[in-house]
Parts: structure tokens; C-alpha cells; sequence
């Protein structure tokens, strides 16, 4: 998010030296943190998974996976944030053929080196670490080339890699924000799926992930769509064009609604035809459907919102998603889907019904929040 914000921003002011430079600088931190991670991940491997509950038998045969895994951290790490740097320039086919690249040659690997091929022995769930690692690595290669060769606006130079403090410390104020902004919605969704565990039992558990999943699919390209908000905003924020930043996330929200508006209408349609896909235990499938249809009744404000998250953030205004996240979920997620759930003994579906209300909620605050236009001030 950082990378992007301030990417935008230099591109958007034609100075694509200071925007490329703001790139490595990016890529300078994230070496840094992901080294050190990345060297606990290794060490530590075997007593992660036993932290997170693995037998001592799971442990001794996922211990290669998680330390290749980790080892090959900076992979994911590198692949994601010069992404974000494409997309800042302005460059989001650049980021999707990397992708390709990386899942690719993840999806042809796999089974070679699960299974074995010809001369390559047969590396079993160690084989999935090690493809996935070097289909990752592959993508990075191909990043790295596109940065060194010019192609698209920005150009990196090796001494672009020395160590400034005021970029560093501007990447690090603006992420900080953002890295809490998926901290608290992570921890929601990890209350919200123990609560459904706990008021709905396995079954409920289930119907609800998958049901979660399915959604989560449905929405991927209003995510990739609200991307394309923080781009407009930093540019035009850049060039000083403060009507036009918010003209284009508007623009983007319509778009978003429109797609959402399909997919909801897709969803009631096919919903039970959907989930048929993920498994065939009826009271799962009834579940999981119910929590479809809930959720899915807030798909346009899950557009807009996301559209709005990522126009702040665009913009360098980490703090105010940051903190409508903290209220909508924590403050209001939470205790509704508690009180639903437990007091109201409404079960499983009262978790159900407070994601769509908090969201819809959320949204609103970001509307209001957009609409008094601080994020047009910030200064990167």
C-alpha cells in the first residue's frame, strides 16, 4: 500500500527518478523484515506448527515444508510489493503477467516435484514448498527484469538501493496504518469463524468456510477493480488534481456496483448449485447456502467499500480505513454478532446477519469520511 501510495504520487507529479527510487526504497525495508522472519521461520519451524497445535508426528513431517516455506518468504514478499509499485505506475498488466508467471509454474511443478517425473524423485508435501517457492521466485526474476530494463515508466538502478531515511521513514508512517487495517479485519474473521464453531458445531464451522470462500471468489474482481482507485488517486492527487481524484473514485464505484449487483444476482441463482461443488453433506450444503444468501445481501456495499478503502489509501490516508475498521469491526462486528449468536440464540446465522449490517455500516462511515475530503490534504 505504501509503495503504491507513494509511487503514484511521484508519477503523478512526472517525476518518475523520485518514483522509482520510492520503489526501492520500498523494496529496501521489505528485504530487511522479511530476512529477519524469515530466519525465526527456520529456525523455529518444527515449533511453530507445534504452537499451532500439530502433533509431534505433523510436526516432524511439515517441518521441511515450513522451513522452505520461510526461507522463501521474500519470494511472496517481493512478488506482492513490486506489484504494488507497477500498479502505483500505473503498469497493472505488468503485475498480472508476474502472476502469471509465478502460479504458472507453480500450477506445472506441483506435481513433478510432488509426485516425481522421469528422473525427479518423488519429494511428496516438501515438493508443494519447493514449487511454490520457485514459481514465486520465477515471477520475482521476471519483475526484477522489467524494473532493470525500463519497460513501462519506471526505470531502477542499483544505487537507487542505498538507504534514505526521510523516504524510508514516509513508506514506514503510511504502512504502519495499513498493516493494522489487516490485522483487526483478520482478527474479526477469526473471532467470527470461532463463534460459528462453537454456536453451530462442525457442520455450521464448515457450511460457514465454505460459504466464506465462495464469496470470497465471487468478489476477487471488485478487489482488483477498487485497486485501480488507489492508482487514480495518488497520480491525480500528484498533479494536484483534486476533482478529478474524486471523480475517478466515483467512477470506480459505479463500476463496482454494477459488478457486485451481477454477482449477488448470480449468487441467489446458483447459490445451492455453488456450494454443491465444495461437498455433498446436505445439512453443510443448507448451511452453507443461508450464509450465502445473508451475506450476499451486502455485496454492493462490500464494493463500494472496498472501493473507498483503497482510495484512501491511494492517497497516503492509511489512518482513516484504519480506523473505521477498528469500529465497524471490533466495535460493532463483534458485539452484534455476539449478541446475535449467544443472547439471541439465533446460532450460526447471527454471524451471518452482522457481516452484511457492520459492512454496510462501514461502508456508510467511509462515504462520510470520503466526502469531507481530508484524504485530499495528505502530503507524501
Amino acid at each position: 500500500m505504501a509503495a503504491t501510495a507513494v509511487v503514484a504520487r511521484r508519477i503523478g507529479e512526472k517525476n518518475q527518478v523520485l518514483a522509482a527510487k520510492a520503489g526501492m526504497q520500498a523494496i529496501v525495508v521489505a528485504v530487511v523484515i522479511t530476512v529477519v522472519t524469515s530466519v525465526f521461520g527456520v529456525v523455529y519451524g518444527r515449533d511453530i506448527l507445534l504452537l499451532m497445535g500439530a502433533s509431534a508426528t505433523t510436526a516432524s513431517t511439515g517441518e521441511p515444508f515450513i522451513r522452505i516455506m520461510m526461507a522463501g518468504s521474500l519470494s511472496i514478499v517481493l512478488l506482492f510489493l513490486i506489484n504494488g509499485i507497477f500498479r502505483g505506475a500505473g503498469n497493472a498488466a505488468m503485475a498480472m503477467r508476474s502472476l502469471w508467471i509465478a502460479n504458472i509454474s507453480n500450477i506445472i511443478l506441483c506435481p513433478i516435484l510432488i509426485n516425481g517425473f522421469g528422473p525427479v524423485p518423488a519429494f511428496g508435501l516438501t515438493g508443494a514448498a519447493m514449487a511454490t517457492t520457485i514459481g514465486r521466485s520465477l515471477g520475482v526474476f521476471y519483475q526484477i527484469y522489467a524494473l532493470s530494463s525500463g519497460k513501462g515508466l519506471l526505470k531502477m538502478h542499483l544505487h537507487y538501493l542505498k538507504p534514505e531515511i526521510k523516504q524510508i521513514t514516509t513508506l514506514v508512517r503510511i504502512a504502519a496504518p495499513a498493516i493494522l487495517q489487516f490485522v483487526i479485519g483478520s482478527c474479526s474473521w477469526i473471532f467470527l469463524a470461532q463463534l460459528v464453531a462453537t454456536t453451530g458445531g462442525d457442520h455450521g464451522s464448515a457450511g460457514y468456510q465454505t460459504a466464506l470462500r465462495l464469496m470470497m471468489f465471487f468478489i476477487l474482481p471488485a478487489w482488483g477493480l477498487s485497486n485501480a482507485a488507489a492508482t487514480l488517486v495518488g497520480q491525480n492527487l500528484g498533479a494536484n488534481l483534486l476533482s478529478r481524484a474524486e471523480h475517478s473514485v466515483k467512477q470506480t464505484a459505479i463500476f463496482s456496483i454494477g459488478f457486485m449487483v451481477v454477482v449477488m444476482l448470480i449468487t441467489f441463482v446458483f447459490g445451492r448449485v455453488f456450494i454443491g461443488f465444495f461437498t455433498e453433506d446436505r445439512i453443510i450444503q443448507d448451511i452453507a447456502v443461508e450464509a450465502i444468501f445473508i451475506m450476499s445481501l451486502g455485496y454492493i456495499f462490500y464494493g463500494i467499500g472496498m472501493v473507498l478503502v483503497n482510495a484512501f489509501n491511494g492517497a497516503g490516508d492509511t489512518w482513516t480505513p484504519t480506523w473505521i475498521n477498528f469500529f465497524g469491526f471490533w466495535l460493532f462486528q463483534i458485539p452484534l454478532a455476539y449478541l446475535l449468536a449467544k443472547y439471541f440464540q439465533f446460532g450460526p446465522t447471527g454471524v451471518f446477519i452482522a457481516i452484511p449490517v457492520a459492512e454496510t455500516a462501514i461502508c456508510i462511515a467511509g462515504y462520510i469520511l470520503f466526502r469531507r475530503g481530508k484524504w485530499k490534504t495528505i502530503k507524501l
